[in-house]
């Protein structure tokens, strides 16, 4: 159970940190994708456009 106090505290912190819950949100997607879901191809395409964003 969660206190009042505590309730409030978290809807303070995520009203004012919406930009970073969205890339705790799509870090986490991407991380289950990749461990989950991906397949081969879909390994080596991320792959490739890892290289290229570090690149640029």
């Amino acid at each position: 159970m969660v206190s009042e106090a505590q309730l409030k505290a978290n809807k303070k912190w995520n009203d004012k940190n919406k930009d970073k819950q969205r890339i705790y949100r799509y870090r986490s997607y991407a991380r289950k994708f990749i461990r989950d879901l991906a397949t081969d191809d879909d390994l080596k395409e991320l792959q490739e456009m890892i290289q290229e964003r570090l690149n640029n």
